[in-house]
C-alpha cells in the first residue's frame, strides 16, 4: 500500500485536451478520462446529450505523488476559473497497482 494523490477533475469537454497535453508534459504516468459527464452545478444542469462539446463535461481522474498533485492544481485553477469546472484532491492510499512487464 502506498499513499497518494487522487485528482479529479470536472472541466468542459473542449478543456481536455489541453490538461491532458500538460499532464503528460510534466510526467505523469496515468489519468483515466470519462466523457459526456452529467449533473447540476454553477452553470445550471449539463445533459451529455449536446450535439457538439460546446456544452459537455468531462470527468479527468489522476492518481500521482503529492509534488505532481501541485503541479496540476496549479495549471488547472486557470481553466476552472476561466471556463468554470471542478478540482477535487482527496489523499488515498493505492493497494493495487500493476506495472506492465
Amino acid at each position: 500500500m502506498k499513499p497518494v494523490s487522487k485528482v479529479e477533475i470536472i472541466i468542459d469537454a473542449l478543456e481536455v485536451e489541453h490538461v491532458t497535453k500538460f499532464l503528460n508534459e510534466i510526467g505523469v504516468s496515468g489519468y483515466s478520462i470519462i466523457n459526456d459527464v452529467v449533473g447540476k452545478g454553477h452553470r445550471g444542469v449539463r445533459s451529455g446529450d449536446a450535439l457538439t462539446d460546446l456544452f459537455k463535461n468531462s470527468y479527468i481522474m489522476v492518481v500521482c505523488e503529492e509534488k505532481e498533485m501541485h503541479m496540476i492544481v496549479e495549471a488547472i485553477r486557470p481553466i476552472v476559473k476561466k471556463f468554470g469546472g471542478l478540482c477535487i484532491v482527496s489523499d488515498v492510499i493505492m493497494r493495487i497497482h500493476r506495472k506492465s512487464e
